[in-house]
């Protein structure tokens, strides 16, 4: 498999859909879905009525039609639920899924890749966050089911991911050990034979990229993990979560401090012998030219691309950005509390967005997706799930320091809010909350002289310096 040169990010939730990852394959570069949460965008946009049909195409050729069938009698609404109608709920995942988590992650990750790849021969890849553990299995067989050809994971340490890969290419069953508090014996086993009964022939193994910010964590993976077949060298400017600062931990105007620390040795990372992508403020051609003279086989690109007319992004809030990173309004803020994670996130300053402090008090605390719910197990042993952003009381109750409460948003409910599939409460929606890099500014390279939007195959050409 060659290298692309360039990488688009996989973002959020269904930003990095499967329509921007087939427009930027299609230029010969490598276009990556998002595989967050990617089992409620398909239950909500059958509940929408799928227009056009896509989805219901893409179902009808997954290998075991029961599934198709379960899926659709519980969750398809022909022409769409009424407006302001609630979405029915997806069982959030645990350490014992119940058989709709399966059924609907597997077939969700088949469906995104499957109509990514539609219709062309490049290259489609599909991005995990490590923190989100639980969906990963079945949602990455049911990629790898419809052929995708590259698996990037990042937030985390993913030294699980090529163990995964490697045994579900051959349907075999994989047991993935989860982040639990109070216990290191807690996991999940996924076995494929429950989504799909008869196995058919061993499937390609894609590429797994580590999306990695140190190069301790580089050399440790390279050298101890078996399957990691490149990185994507992630700095702080990048959009979405960033990896915590290795300083004192300090802040200035409310933000983490990056510096010396948190450069990852480009050299000691080549020697490695394994190709790497630079991502993070990449979205010039200027630095797609300096990051292949350093030695990169390319850069992963996220901006830039999230707020092309390709991305699931909705509509109306990617032309009011687009209107203010054109004005020099923009602004994005380090948010260091804002994710459940604890990691930093990056949040775009909106007016009606989670980034508004009133919008944040007026939203009344719940979890009812669970994506970045912590596992913990009680001193009984029973397994329990609990998560910063869910009413204070319900998180102290369950164990969990009261001070970690303080300034989380609900990331899971507002990136999905974002992408138009947020909840709707008592006929009202879900605040969104919207995240993007440092380098918002370069949105308006792309518009030009009487332009407001512009496409996925513009990105490519502009950062290979065909504009």
């Amino acid at each position: 498999m060659r290298n692309p040169v360039i990488i688009q990010g996989g973002m959020g939730v269904a930003v990095s859909g499967w329509r921007l990852a087939r427009a930027v394959s299609e230029t010969g570069q490598l276009g990556v879905v998002s595989g967050t949460a990617l089992d409620v965008v398909l239950a909500r946009r059958l509940q929408l009525g799928d227009p056009g049909g896509d989805v219901r195409r893409a179902m009808a050729a997954f290998p075991e039609p029961a599934v198709a069938e379960r899926i659709l009698d519980h969750y398809f609404a022909p022409g769409g639920i009424e407006e302001g109608q609630a979405f029915k709920a997806v069982p959030m995942f645990a350490a014992q899924p119940h058989q709709r988590n399966l059924d609907l992650a597997t077939m969700s990750g088949f469906v995104e890749v499957f109509l990514a790849k539609e219709g062309h021969d490049g290259m489609v890849g599909i991005n995990f966050l490590e923190k989100i553990q639980m969906p990963t299995p079945p949602t990455l067989y049911g990629a790898m089911l419809a052929g995708v050809d590259m698996v990037l994971v990042g937030a985390g340490i993913p030294r699980e991911i090529p163990k995964l890969i490697d045994a579900l290419t051959t349907h075999e069953p994989v047991t993935l050990p989860l982040h639990a508090a109070g216990s290191e014996k807690v996991a999940m086993t996924f076995d494929p034979r429950d989504v799909v009964p008869v196995a058919g022939a061993p499937l390609a193994r894609p590429a797994f990229l580590a999306i990695i910010a140190s190069t301790a964590l580089a050399i440790t993976l390279a050298r101890k993990t078996p399957g990691v077949d490149g990185f994507v060298i992630e700095g702080p400017t990048a959009g979405g979560h960033n990896a915590p600062p290795r300083g004192a931990g300090e802040l200035v105007d409310g933000q983490p401090v990056y510096g010396p620390r948190d450069e990852v040795d480009l050299e000691k990372v080549r020697e490695l012998g394994l190709p790497f992508w630079l991502a993070g403020g990449q979205a010039t051609p200027e630095r797609l030219r300096q990051a292949r003279n350093a030695g990169a086989a390319g850069i992963q690109v996220g901006t830039v691309f999230a707020f092309c007319e390709d991305s699931g992004l909705d509509p109306g809030l990617r032309d009011r950005v687009l209107a203010d990173a054109e004005a020099g309004r923009a602004t994005i803020f380090t948010d260091p509390l804002a994710s459940p994670t604890g990691f930093p996130f990056k949040v775009i300053g909106l007016e009606g967005t989670l980034s508004e402090e009133d919008v944040v008090e007026a939203r009344e605390r719940r979890c009812d997706l669970g994506y970045l719910r912590e596992v913990y197990v009680e001193p009984d042993g029973r397994i329990g799930y609990r998560c910063p952003a869910e009413p204070a009381d319900d998180y102290v109750r369950k164990g969990g320091d009261p001070a970690d409460t303080l300034g989380r948003k609900c990331i899971c409910n507002g990136l999905t809010a974002a992408v138009g599939l947020g909840q709707r409460r008592h006929g009202t929606p879900e605040p969104p909350i919207l995240t993007a890099g440092n380098d918002l500014e370069e949105l308006g390279r792309l518009l030009g002289p009487g332009r407001s939007t512009y496409g996925a195959a513009d990105v490519v050409k502009y950062l290979l310096g065909a504009r």
